[in-house]
């Protein structure tokens, strides 16, 4: 693997998540994440390694027709950096084989909250050491779980596997993306309530 800017998975300078192991595994039971997801994503993570490119520019392609979350990569005027939209997306790029292939452990874990801090007012801006607006609004994170979800099942589908196991990489895809989305939300919460 390249090096990639600001990618610190596993590293001692990432953010260390409020939750226990067995508070994630509780999570994992509440949105049915089983044994049979991992492998399913394993399976998907197999056929996206070739596909990164075309599936971020599927996601970059709806940012960019959207000016309200194109906002979120700008100077606040409409002013858009391209430096730090091309940042994210290699790390962007590096987190769906991570959703894919990282087992699901306290580095893991750990990550989560690192990205969920990246969105949020606590250390958005600072990892590429840009100039933009502060905060992403925590509802653009839960909204983006459709189009993220949505759009990955024709790249699972072109692996040659049966009908049914491609929708059990997606939904095993759906499940990750909902529990990461969940744990990104932790800066988001107030103290206690998460």
């Amino acid at each position: 693997m390249n090096a990639i800017p600001g990618y610190t998975y596993g590293d001692s300078t990432s953010a260390v998540s409020p939750l226990s192991i067995s508070d994630f595994e509780a999570l994992k039971q509440s949105v049915l994440f089983t044994n049979e997801d991992e492998r399913y994503l394993q399976m998907a993570g197999d056929i996206l390694a070739n596909q990164v490119e075309a599936v971020l520019d599927v996601w970059y392609g709806f940012v960019a027709s959207h000016p309200h979350l194109v906002y979120y990569f700008s100077d606040g005027h409409g002013n858009a950096n391209s430096e730090y939209l091309a940042a994210v997306r290699k790390r962007f790029g590096q987190w769906i084989l991570d959703s894919c292939n990282r087992p699901y452990d306290q580095a893991w874990l750990n990550y989560q909250q690192e990205i969920g801090l990246r969105h949020h007012r606590s250390k958005k801006n600072l990892t590429d050491h840009v100039q933009s607006v502060p905060n992403i609004a925590h509802r653009y994170l839960v909204a983006f779980i459709y189009p993220i979800t949505a759009t990955m099942k024709p790249f699972l589908a072109k692996g040659g596997h049966s009908a049914e196991d491609v929708e059990k990489m997606h939904q095993a895809w759906f499940k990750s993306v909902v529990m990461q989305i969940a744990l990104w939300s932790t800066p988001y919460v107030k103290a206690g309530d998460f």
